[in-house]
């Protein structure tokens, strides 16, 4: 993985966690049903740096939404 997608992957992990919510990064990574309930959680936030962030990391992931 590219050392930028991390960083956009622990941007989100640290502004979901601003949200009450904890997100395991190398399960993100790796479990793409996982990815999709986190981002989604993300996508519907009313922070708008939460949810360009989860926009980043689900193309950086190549998720489709599910």
């Amino acid at each position: 993985m590219r050392i930028m997608a991390l960083v956009e992957i622990v941007e989100l992990k640290w502004l979901l966690a601003g949200e009450g919510l904890r997100v395991h990064v190398e399960r993100l990574q790796s479990d793409p049903e996982y990815a999709r309930r986190i981002l989604g959680a993300a996508e519907t936030s009313k922070n708008e740096a939460l949810r360009a962030a989860a926009m980043r990391v689900r193309r950086r992931l190549a998720l489709d939404p599910a």
